[in-house]
């Protein structure tokens, strides 16, 4: 089976029926997304499928095929951190920080659609579960990381008319 993982093409001998989740962390070695739940209730193990936040534990590989799967590890780089990246730092989101990855992804998800949420928008789109409770410090950086989201987007707006 052949994936577009983070910008590449990967082969991966697994069933269709596969939780991408599991193909993910045992075929691929991406362990940064993780298994919270599998139900789909946590969002631990929150992906992009098509710059879509997707579940990925109960996301069978058959219905990723041809479509480009995102995982944390390609969110940002150590030289060129996503937005939301930096914002979980400054606002000192994470406590035990297992659920920060799945988080991170559907906040970046969120805000790629819509790029100036409200409160309320933030709520109905941050369904992840966190034990810690870092919901408030969640709501803070998602505003924080609103800002150079928004700027990306004008600039890149920008170049494209100029």
């Amino acid at each position: 089976m052949e994936l577009n993982l983070n910008g590449k093409s990967v082969q991966l001998d697994a069933d269709p029926n596969m939780p991408l989740l599991w193909a993910l962390r045992d075929g691929l070695n991406m362990t940064g997304t993780k298994f919270g739940c599998g139900i789909a209730a946590c969002g631990a193990c929150t992906v992009h499928i098509d710059g879509q936040a997707v579940r990925s534990c109960v996301t069978p590989l058959s219905a990723v095929t041809g479509k480009k799967i995102q995982t944390i590890e390609a969110l940002g780089t150590t030289d060129q951190p996503h937005a939301v990246q930096l914002a979980w730092i400054a606002e000192q989101v994470p406590q035990c920080g297992y659920c920060q990855s799945g988080m991170l992804m559907a906040a970046a998800a969120l805000l790629a659609k819509n790029p100036k949420p409200t409160d309320a928008d933030i709520d109905e789109a941050m369904t992840n579960i966190c034990r810690c409770g870092t919901y408030q410090r969640v709501r803070k950086a998602i505003h924080r990381a609103a800002g150079p989201v928004v700027s990306a987007q004008i600039a890149m707006t920008e170049g494209a008319v100029a």
